[in-house]
């Protein structure tokens, strides 16, 4: 018995993990855009009495991103590390588009940053709706994943009207 144990020892000695390393984060963003009237993106500029749209719709993002477990059946919770909201007005085409942007050290975030952008744009229509009801909320997406190619998430956008 002892004479196996001692086999052992004449392997190299094993490598422990330090307790202040950090596991690798994984990155996903989505995006997605909400297409309006002119008149409307104006308003959402400018800021109408219902207040800073775009900061309501940013909380509303990250809330639900940190959500979206609870939201899909058989979504595996993720311990999000961070989640960035962000939002592209473009005034030429009269649409604006949001991003999101989710970390995790456990698992990819692709539910979470879905979850996110959808959640931003609906915010946006919900505060809009009295002004503008034809607006679009179009092209919700995966973007990029750190395990992903940036060729994998293409997608072929030819269809999308976005005139109003």
């Amino acid at each position: 018995m002892f004479e196996e144990l001692n086999q052992t020892a004449e392997q190299p000695p094993q490598k422990t993990i330090g307790l202040g390393s950090k596991p690798p984060e994984h990155v996903a963003v989505a995006s997605g855009y909400i297409n309006m009237g002119p008149g409307t993106v104006k308003l959402l500029v400018d800021n109408i009495q219902k207040g800073d749209i775009l900061s309501i719709a940013r909380v509303a993002g990250v809330q639900a991103a940190k959500q979206a477990s609870l939201l899909i059946p058989l979504c595996h919770s993720n311990g999000l590390s961070h989640v960035r909201v962000d939002f592209e007005v473009d005034l030429d085409v009269s649409r604006l588009k949001a991003t999101v942007a989710t970390s995790s050290t456990t698992a990819l975030a692709e539910m979470e940053a879905l979850t996110g952008v959808s959640v931003a744009l609906l915010t946006i229509y919900d505060m809009l709706k009295t002004v503008d009801k034809k607006m679009t909320v179009t092209q919700v997406q995966m973007v990029s994943t750190s395990r992903a190619e940036s060729n994998d998430f293409a997608v072929d956008s030819s269809f999308e009207n976005i005139s109003f």
